[in-house]
């Protein structure tokens, strides 16, 4: 069964990004998914509700930067994303 959550477009793009380079700051990803903000942040949202992304707020000087990365829960999810893929591509 595919997982819903990672079964968009987006979400699945944003997901392999990440498990691609561990950690991206969220500038990247908005530019690599050409995406507005908010856009990104409702994704990012559901994805850190399961647990699948960790969300780090930090600080350079006075200016907020924001990191996301892969966590393990999201990246075994991932996995069984794309071995389901892999099957029904295989049986259809």
């Amino acid at each position: 069964m595919f997982d819903p959550l990672l079964h968009q477009s987006i979400r699945s793009k944003l997901v392999s990004l990440l498990i691609a380079n561990d950690e991206l700051p969220f500038k990247a990803l908005k530019e690599a998914l050409d995406v507005t903000d908010g856009n990104l942040s409702s994704h990012l949202s559901k994805l850190e509700k399961k647990e699948y992304i960790i969300i780090e707020k930090t600080f350079e000087g006075k200016r907020p930067k924001t990191v996301i990365k892969i966590s393990s829960v999201g990246r075994d999810a991932f996995v069984t994303y794309i071995e389901a893929l892999k099957q029904f591509i295989q049986e259809n």
